[in-house]
């Protein structure tokens, strides 16, 4: 059995010679054997390879060259970022329906991934609901695998998603609801928990549920960022890391924002395969909410560290116009695809 420290190692030394070599990230693609997951096929074409390492820079280039189309993922983290989706009220029940589907996506400049997504994007769709609601879920799964959804938070076991409880899996072809109260407010996840666990995560399966105080929030520029990441060979070990899926994307076209404007992020760590993720700002301090099921926030800061299945709410302000990056302060994830820069104008 590989040691993680072995395949960590060897991941940092694919990326130093990549870098020196002037390839960058592809070159994990091109060395590192790929296979198949479930029965799968090749999670990088050969084709693809090649376009990303004709695509990609070396070192001192934070990103890369070329970009990733978002009409052929289906998907734009520019969209994602500012989507919240409050469903359609129904006999005072808030309902919406999720489907589950099998789906190549591009999560780098010529780097596809076989994913499982839910509603033809990853992450999936963020719900937003108020506290005290009533809601209802349908699962629908148009894919090649049992699926199920779980929801964090406060309901019944029938409606927990757990294989072989209530519904327990979706089969392919078949549909479920999951019924719930809002409850407690805050940043939830949600994500499927069918067997092997973290194939059905990491491969797409995930996405945030913001439950909103009966009194409300203050008046904010609202983002929501999931840092997620893509182990592309099937290793267990990611090679593309990012926030909203696609790396480097708001590198050449940042988030933009106004100065002195209340900015509200609501942050969630998706990430399988490491053991913990984190947020930095530059040139910035912020108010931090620990799952935001508080009103009062916990810390002002600058970074914060999640591990797998946390989140939390960041409130903050930019005295200053001008772009100021924000990335994982790991530096082999931020090399990796995840960072990114607000720009912020008058």
């Amino acid at each position: 059995m590989r040691r993680l420290w072995e395949s960590k190692v060897s991941r940092r030394k694919l990326l130093g010679g990549a870098a020196a070599g002037g390839a960058g990230l592809p070159v994990l693609h091109a060395l590192i054997p790929h296979e198949g997951l479930h029965g799968g096929s090749e999670a990088v074409a050969q084709e693809d390879v090649a376009h990303a390492m004709a695509t990609h820079r070396g070192a001192g280039h934070l990103g890369a060259v070329g970009s990733v189309d978002p009409m052929a993922n289906g998907f734009d983290p520019h969209q994602v970022v500012r989507d919240f989706d409050e469903g359609r009220m129904v006999g005072g029940v808030r309902q919406w329906e999720l489907v589950v589907e099998d789906k190549k996506i591009e999560v780098a400049p010529g780097v596809k991934y076989e994913a499982w997504a839910y509603n033809g994007r990853v992450p999936g769709p963020t719900l937003r609901a108020r506290e005290g609601e009533r809601l209802r879920v349908r699962l629908v799964n148009a894919s090649h695998h049992p699926h199920t959804i779980h929801f964090h938070g406060i309901h019944r076991a029938a409606v927990d998603g757990v294989p072989g409880v209530g519904s327990g899996n979706v089969n392919p072809g078949e549909a479920a609801d999951y019924e719930f109260v809002a409850s407690p407010f805050g940043l939830h996840l949600y994500h499927c928990h069918s067997t092997p666990l973290a194939d059905h995560i990491s491969k797409g399966l995930y996405g945030a549920v913001v439950i909103d105080p009966k009194q409300g929030r203050p008046a904010a520029d609202e983002l929501v960022m999931v840092m997620n990441g893509f182990d592309t060979n099937f290793d267990r070990s990611n090679e593309v890391y990012a926030v909203n899926t696609v790396a480097f994307a708001y590198m050449d076209e940042p988030i933009r924002v106004r100065r002195e404007q209340l900015v509200r992020i609501y942050l969630v760590n998706a990430l399988e395969f490491d053991l913990v993720n984190s947020f930095h700002v530059h040139a910035n301090f912020f108010d931090y909410y620990p799952t935001g099921t508080r009103l009062e926030p916990r810390d002002y800061t600058d970074t914060v560290v999640m591990g797998q299945g946390e989140r939390g709410m960041l409130e903050l302000r930019f005295p200053y116009t001008g772009k100021y990056m924000f990335h994982a302060h790991v530096s082999e994830f931020a090399e990796l695809g995840w960072m990114g820069f607000f720009e912020v104008v008058d």
